[in-house]
């Protein structure tokens, strides 16, 4: 037979929950974040280098170029004025604003001619023109692409990475830049050739402006991808590049520099510390107070993806007075950063009761709550996860804080939604409130009920999902039902103070005196 002490802390164990383990409160984002980051068109034309043309001239361009006699030409170093004019008409044909005819260029073979040019370093014009229509091939599908890597186009680009003709070295970063970013493996392909420092040897006072855009968003494609991440090594030597531009005023520059941030630090605890170790955190903070918009979206990514991480990486974070950020980024004009801000505080909430003070004492309880009520049902869905994580981390104290300040009845309200994990969430929540009451829960249960949330809960019993209605069932069984006898002594009381309420007075109807 079990000791009565075990007995006490198993009970104590199904009390608070305690069976939800840290990786189930505190979430990473799973979806693709290139979206937020720059739309599909805006990245469409940084992949592919264009030149404006005019319509009538790129139709003609198009039905009077005879491929195979453009190919042959290309490949004749005999006439260098007619190769190069060759390689341009290819260039040109690749530049088209509208479907440009990438396949009908690699049919027409002339990839192999293209990659010999970058050899030329006798001419320079023709490397930079090469090196640009290869890029643009690269821009294209990922199946092209790798046709540009396969014909052995990699080793001759980071060779350009040294030219003496600047043209020619931003052109190769470009088209490293394309190759990279297809996915994880070209890019661990071209980091294993030896990419990372010679393209970081360019973050220098004397680089233009455009060509140092060039070299970040490169950067930020070494960063992106998490399945596999990149090698700890690159990290570690991307780092303190990054520690350098996230100072840069260019707002393209800094933008970019926060997203890949922001990559690193959702790769994992590991990753999350090798970015905490950098120094770069106290430069990150106040990107989260700044005055555009991208680089506020950006920062509220890294920053919540560091909290995402253990209670002591959670700490470093709001040791730089993060939290004092968020009172703005609650009530910001744009949806997404209210919904990101609320995001970073459900993962706040998963931390420990010192870390949920910290969000209690930022005042920041009813303004998740105003967005808990009044959000798109997305910010809801975050709010949701940021109090019921709440009922889980807190103690009793902070529970009483989170209900004086009038989170029952929008809580409520989510259980009509259509969102099983949303209906799920939320029980948990209630169940905890319930739990946490000890002698007071009638007037917790009668809250829940004068906001019709009992209804609620009564009609979830029939709800198709076990879980939902498993938790339903009991919720009703233990609080509402005539033979509900709760037990006081399942309520901790050892380091957690009363259950000491008093109603706060610019919330109606709340009717209980802790």
């Amino acid at each position: 037979m079990a000791s009565t002490d075990s007995q006490v802390k198993n009970r104590l164990h199904d009390f608070k929950n305690k069976g939800k383990d840290q990786d189930e409160m505190r979430r990473r984002r799973n979806e693709v974040t290139v979206e937020l980051r720059k739309n599909k068109r805006e990245e469409t034309l940084l992949k592919r280098r264009n030149v404006p043309v005019d319509s009538t001239d790129e139709e003609d361009l198009l039905s009077n170029i005879n491929l195979k006699k453009l190919v042959e030409t290309a490949g004749n170093p005999t006439d260098p004025e007619k190769q190069l004019q060759a390689v341009q008409a290819a260039r040109k044909l690749l530049s088209s604003d509208r479907n440009p005819p990438i396949n009908d260029l690699i049919n027409s073979n002339i990839l192999p001619i293209l990659v010999d040019c970058l050899k030329r370093h006798d001419h320079t014009m023709l490397q930079f023109e090469a090196a640009w229509a290869l890029t643009n091939i690269a821009s294209g599908t990922s199946e092209q692409t790798n046709q540009v890597v396969r014909a052995g186009a990699v080793p001759l680009f980071l060779q350009l990475l040294s030219s003496p003709a600047q043209t020619v070295c931003e052109q190769a970063v470009w088209a490293l830049g394309n190759i990279i970013g297809d996915g994880p493996h070209l890019r661990d392909f071209v980091i294993k050739h030896g990419v990372v420092q010679p393209l970081l040897s360019f973050i220098k006072p004397d680089i233009p402006i455009s060509f140092l855009r060039n070299v970040t968003w490169v950067i930020v494609n070494l960063c992106r991808n998490k399945d596999p991440p990149p090698p700890p090594t690159t990290i570690q030597e991307i780092l303190p590049a990054l520690n350098v531009l996230i100072h840069h005023t260019d707002t393209n520059i800094l933008v970019d520099t926060v997203w890949a941030i922001s990559y690193l630090t959702d790769g994992g605890n590991d990753q999350i510390q090798m970015v905490i170790d950098s120094g770069i955190v106290p430069k990150l903070i106040p990107l989260l107070g700044h005055v555009e918009v991208k680089v506020q979206t950006a920062a509220l990514r890294a920053v919540g993806n560091i909290v995402t991480g253990s209670d002591e990486q959670t700490q470093v974070v709001l040791n730089y007075e993060a939290l004092a950020y968020f009172p703005a980024l609650l009530t910001h004009t744009k949806e997404k950063i209210r919904k990101e801000a609320v995001w970073f505080l459900s993962n706040i909430t998963a931390g420990n009761q010192f870390q949920v003070q910290a969000v209690i004492n930022a005042g920041l309880l009813p303004k998740i709550i105003d967005n808990l009520s009044k959000g798109e049902f997305q910010t809801q869905k975050e709010a949701a996860w940021a109090i019921s994580n709440l009922t889980i981390s807190g103690n009793r104290e902070q529970v009483a804080e989170l209900i004086r300040e009038g989170a029952i009845p929008p809580f409520c309200d989510l259980l009509s939604c259509k969102d099983t994990q949303v209906i799920n969430v939320v029980l948990d929540g209630i169940n905890n409130m319930l739990k946490m009451a000890g002698p007071h829960v009638e007037q917790i249960a009668n809250m829940i009920e004068e906001c019709d949330g009992l209804a609620k809960i009564e009609s979830l019993q029939n709800h198709e999902n076990v879980e939902i209605y498993k938790l339903a069932y009991d919720i009703i069984e233990h609080f509402f039902s005539e033979e509900a006898d709760y037990d006081a002594n399942l309520a901790p009381a050892a380091d957690e103070s009363g259950f000491q309420f008093t109603a706060n007075p610019n919330i109606p109807n709340q009717g209980f005196q802790f």
